[in-house]
Order: C-alpha cells, then structure tokens, then sequence
C-alpha cells in the first residue's frame, strides 16, 4: 500500500531568514563572511595582484546543503584564487578598490532583493535609480528635462543607445543603416551592430588624429559622402577616453557636424565622463554636454563595486518610446515609469543602491580626489617614462598610459611585451598587454588610490632593463606628446 509523501510543513526548515526576529544564524553567517573579506582586503599588498593559480571549489550541489562552516571555506577557497584589485602593484584594469559603502550596499540590495522591472517590486529603489540618474546626467551638462536607466555594464548602455537612436531616427527595419564612430571605439559597437541585425560594414570607422581623438576632417567627409549617397546614419560615436590611451574625440566639432547633418550624437564614456563630475576635470571632456546621449561607468574610477553603469539622456523619454512595452502583467505606473520600460532589461537588481551609497560616502571633495589622484599618477609615470628615449608613450587626457619601444617589428613587439610583464609581475606589479596599431605595448591604467611613487618608480626601473635587454639599438625619433 503506498504511503503518502511527507508534508511539506513536516520538512526540516530551509536556510531563510526568519521573518519574525532576527536571525542570530544570518548575523553569524555575515559577520563570519565578512571577517574573511575583511581579512583579504587587509592583506591585498601581501599577496600578488594576479594569483599564481586560478582555482576552482567543487561546482555541483550535494544532495544536503553544506553548513556554514562548509560555505565559508568554498568562499574561502574562490578568494584565494581571485583577482586582487586593491595590491597598490594592480595597475592593468579599469578595476579599482571598491568603496567600503559600496560593499555594504551590495549586501544589503542582496538582501533586500528588490526587482527594478516594476516600482511595486522596488518602490523606493525605483525612484532612487530615477533621481540619482538626472543628477548625474545634470551634472555632465545635459540639461533640465534629462535622465536615464542603470546598466549591467558599459556594452549594454552603449546597444541601448543605439537602438535608441534607431527608432529615434525611424531606422527600426532599415537594413542599410550605418554607425560612424573612431577606429579606436570599444568593441562593445561592433556586438552592437550584429545585435540589431546589421553587417560588420553597418560600422564605419573613421582614423585617429596624432593625439588619439577622431579626426573631425575624415569624420565631416564621411558625413556628407554618407549625405551625398543616401546612406542613413543611425548615430555617430565618439569615444571620451579610449580603451587602450584614454584619449578623447573632439567632442564639441562632433556634436556640430551631427547637428548640421541631423544626426544622434552618443559618446560612450565609459572610462572618461565621470571627469565631468568635478569642475576642475571637465575640460578633459569639453563637449561632452552636447551629446544626446552618454555611456557613463562609474565602476572604471570612483570604487563602485560592479556593475555600475549608465546610459544618460538629454530626453530619457526616448527610452520608453525605444523599449515600452505596457507590461500587461503589472500594476501601472504611479512615479514616473516602470524600469523594465526604460532599456533592454527586465529584472534588473538595485545596482544604483551600490553607487548612490558610494557616492554619498566620497562626496563631492571625495570624487575630485579620486580623479586628482588618477591624473596625478598618470603625470607622474609618463615624467618617469620620458626619462626613457627608446620608448613611445601613448596617453590622452585621462588616466591610461601606454608604451612601446620604438622601432620594433610586431612579433617583437609582442615577444618584449610578455617578457617585460612577467618582469613586473615578479615585482608585484600587473600592467596589461593590448594589441594597438599592430603593435603589443603595455598599459598602466592610474586609478588606484594605493599606487604610490614606490610603484611607479619600480615599473620605470623594470621597463628600463628590458630596454637594456633588446636584441639592437633603437633610434629615438619626435615623440608624440602625451595630453596634459
């Protein structure tokens, strides 16, 4: 005779938080799990930035949940074998230290574990990521009317604008639409292009200037051979702080030649427009207020733990005319819009919890410091470089600084920048090693608040006795000069 299952109520009881006090077991978990980070933060210097072996805990659950203690050494056991942003020697990433306000505020949007689709799923949140997105957007000169919606990432704001600027423009269907942007864009617009179902050729790139920037001259004949022919143009890119040198198209002759051509004007300023937030650094973006739209990532810079990214509006109604769809399934809207009617996403979680905290934690003094700091770093390196003839230095206006030797064919190129990256990692110190102009260099990224003079001193003592070590004599030339 078959016996009948068990109750669910006769079950023993699952790992939630109680709902009726608080839980001495969650307390004790967090304050175990904490102890431990605090712990790997407190000892970052000691360890190198890049772990000498990636590991992995065993993936599959067992058929009985693990006790905290079990839980803890997994997570102990994924720290060891991570990446360690905050080694004053991490100089290869756009991943600073993150913000201690904005760890906590991580937690807490964990715990609170609130859905940004709807408002009744985040009322206050909803209203929070509202606000705080026009502040920021008034603060980088776009206007009263502006606004815009949170990111998983600087790729997914730079496609939302784009498809933005696509119904905008009455593209939606057109298959013979292009995107112009500089040669040294992020990849991020070509995932762009094949997501909205165009050709790789749907992206026109148009050559640098000496110092990085777009060329405005090829970028107004393209414009009108683009007129001339009938080819619609969904928006044109530019670019405030390249991936490789930072450096910065022209932004204000850009937004000219979009208004003389009635084209949309985005700029992804992933790495560069938080400068727009100090009145001391905006000149490094000048132009950047003219946009109609702007990719901001305030992860790249000011410690905000990931993700933090934007995609700001001069007119955010365009959003919801770009990604509205109703939701039939939902109450409607009482404060000014759902956010799953704002961008691509749907259930989003309150990343914005993480950057309003951060930002409230620096404050205004706070945030310029930061960008003080990065700038300062970067001069610092660049004097210390300079010292060396045989290398080409690529910098821009914000706080990225690459190198080569001079003269050197690609494969050595190539052969002298691993050999050197394995030097410096042997002194602790990382840089990364990116293909530009179809050369390998290496590239010191100055966000991090703990790299001090001693760092950088080492590097340029390091980069010095690679040069020693080259197999010939390179001939110094004119060096480009590197955007104050």
């Amino acid at each position: 005779m078959a016996t009948a299952p068990p109750s669910p109520w006769d079950a023993p009881p699952l790992p939630f938080a109680s709902p009726h006090h608080p839980d001495a077991r969650l307390r004790q978990f967090l304050e175990q799990a904490s102890e431990r980070l605090c712990a790997w933060l407190g000892s970052a210097a000691s360890r190198s930035p890049l772990p000498g072996l990636s590991v992995l805990p065993e993936v599959e659950p067992q058929r009985q949940g693990l006790d905290p203690g079990g839980l803890l050494a997994d997570l102990q056991l994924v720290m060891d074998g991570a990446y360690n942003p905050s080694h004053p020697g991490a100089l290869a990433h756009l991943d600073p230290p993150p913000l201690p306000a904005s760890i906590a505020a991580d937690l807490i949007c964990a715990g609170l574990n609130n859905n940004l689709l709807a408002e009744e799923l985040s009322p206050s949140l909803s209203r929070l990521e509202r606000n705080l997105a026009a502040w920021l957007a008034r603060q980088l000169g776009l206007g009263d009317s502006c606004g815009g919606v949170a990111a998983s990432g600087g790729t997914l704001a730079n496609l939302m604008a784009l498809v933005t600027a696509r119904i905008h423009a009455g593209l939606g269907s057109c298959p013979e639409a292009v995107v112009v942007a500089s040669a040294d864009a992020h990849v991020s617009l070509r995932k762009a292009v094949t997501v909205m179902g165009l050709p790789p050729t749907a992206l026109r790139p148009i050559p640098t200037a000496a110092d990085g920037g777009m060329d405005g001259a090829l970028l107004e004949r393209e414009l009108e051979q683009l007129g001339a022919a009938g080819v619609p143009v969904v928006a044109v890119v530019a670019t405030a702080g390249t991936t490789v040198r930072g450096a910065v198209d022209p932004l204000a002759p850009v937004a000219e030649l979009c208004r003389r051509h009635g084209h949309w004007m985005h700029v992804d300023g992933a790495i560069g427009a938080v400068f727009a937030l100090s009145s001391r650094h905006r000149h490094r973006v000048a132009g950047l207020e003219l946009a109609d739209s702007v990719t901001i990532n305030p992860q790249k810079l000011l410690g905000i733990t990931k993700t933090s990214s934007l995609l700001l509006l001069r007119q955010p109604r365009h959003l919801e005319r770009a990604f509205g769809t109703g939701l039939p399934y939902m109450e409607p809207s009482w404060g000014g819009g759902h956010g799953g009617e704002w961008g691509l996403q749907g259930t989003r979680p309150a990343d914005i919890l993480k950057l309003w905290l951060g930002l409230r934690q620096l404050g205004l003094d706070g945030i310029e410091a930061v960008l003080d700091g990065a700038i300062q770093r970067r001069r610092m390196l660049e004097t210390l470089l300079s010292s060396l003839p045989e290398l080409e230095l690529r910098g821009g206006r914000c706080h990225l600084l690459a190198f080569t030797p001079r003269g050197l064919a690609s494969e050595e190129a190539d052969r002298w920048s691993q050999a050197t990256r394995q030097q410096l990692l042997n002194h602790q110190l990382m840089l990364s090693r990116p293909l530009h102009g179809g050369r390998h260099h290496l590239k010191a990224v100055l966000g991090n608040p703990h790299t001090t003079a001693t760092e950088l001193e080492q590097l340029q003592v390091v980069v010095a006795g690679s040069l020693r070590d080259l197999p010939r004599p390179i001939q110094p030339s004119v060096r480009r000069s590197v955007r104050r």
